[in-house]
């Protein structure tokens, strides 16, 4: 703001158009005024996708408005899984470029960049790396989930899984017994998907992922199917009641909390009938447990339920519940999953 002596000296001086045109280009001097704001977010470049311990990482700067002076960077490491949770500052490491060091082993990094010019300073985060390696054979953190329905002519799909040290995968499909052991590879199935068979009527399947690195190859199995069952027939649809839809269920929230499972889902059937609930406890290199249950939704309801996790589930790692509902005529809903990480 001009002062009431400026003003007077001004107007003794130039008279008022004078006082005018200082006040407006005071005012237009404060609206241009701000710190920088970013309009594209730091990256980190190097080996960000697939660190490992002794690797070099830069920070870009990211774009911004206001044209910033000088910037500051903030290395911090993450947990292993999600996006940027319970980041924590690296002490030290406030260079542009960092050398990835062994505690940083099993977590993830980001970079905080500050900019700063005459109007103050705004900081603003990097996407999150991928999980740092030791220079060893891949270390999973998340296996592989399989998606789709169990149905002859119906297509699976699996994921990756989430790994450290993990630069490339193959895949391998396998069929079970109903309990989920005696498994065996399936010739030929060697893609990310897989057409379910007639062959499978009756069995579990999963796939078993293998990562590789330079220092070696990990595997690690999916989550079981239930069993495969046949297409629907012409017999099945005149066994039905005319118009009859295939229940559906909904996983709403999955929580485990001291050894107890609690889950809520939602389950619609147009027969207004018994529909029973298959519900499968999974953990990689674990046996699968199977609960059945049943409900009378009219024609929807939203249900909890809970239980006691078994012993052998009870380590860290990802454990995953997966239902599907059975109206009376027999029809099946597709397969609902939800899984949680136990530490």
């Amino acid at each position: 703001m001009i002062g009431k002596h400026v003003l007077r000296a001004l107007a003794r001086l130039a008279g008022p158009v004078a006082v005018v045109a200082a006040v407006a280009a005071t005012v237009a001097a404060s609206a241009g005024a701000a710190p920088p704001a970013v309009t594209a977010i730091p990256t980190i470049q190097g080996n960000s996708e697939v660190p490992f311990v002794g690797d070099t990482l830069t920070a870009t700067n990211g774009t911004w408005t206001g044209s910033p002076t000088r910037y500051a960077y903030q290395w911090d490491r993450c947990n292993a899984l999600g996006d940027r949770v319970n980041c924590r500052a690296i002490a030290g490491a406030t260079r542009q470029s960092y050398t990835v060091q062994d505690a940083d082993a099993g977590r993830t990094l980001r970079v905080r960049v500050t900019a700063t010019n005459a109007d103050g300073s705004t900081t603003k985060d990097s996407k999150g790396s991928g999980i740092v390696s030791t220079k060893t054979a891949p270390k999973v953190y998340a296996r592989p989930q399989v998606t789709g329905s169990p149905s002859v002519g119906s297509t699976l799909t699996t994921t990756s899984g989430t790994w450290a040290g993990a630069t490339s995968f193959t895949y391998q499909w396998q069929q079970c017994d109903a309990g989920g052991n005696n498994c065996a590879n399936i010739t030929g199935a060697t893609g990310k998907s897989y057409g379910v068979r007639s062959d499978d009527v009756g069995h579990e399947l999963r796939a078993v992922v293998t990562a590789t690195n330079r220092y070696g190859s990990t595997k690690a199995p999916s989550n079981f199917t239930p069993a495969v069952t046949a297409t629907p027939s012409t017999t099945i649809v005149t066994t039905t009641v005319a118009g009859n839809k295939a229940p559906s269920v909904r996983f709403l929230s999955l929580k485990v909390r001291r050894n107890r499972v609690y889950a809520r889902f939602r389950i619609c059937d147009d027969s207004f009938g018994r529909v029973k609930v298959i519900e499968r406890d999974s953990k990689a290199r674990r046996l699968a447990y199977t609960r059945r249950f049943a409900y009378r939704p009219a024609p929807c309801g939203t249900y909890a339920r809970s239980w006691s996790l078994i012993r052998r589930f009870r380590t860290r790692g990802r454990f995953v519940v997966t239902l599907r509902a059975v109206d009376p005529a027999g029809r099946l809903s597709r397969l609902a999953g939800r899984s949680v990480f136990i530490r």
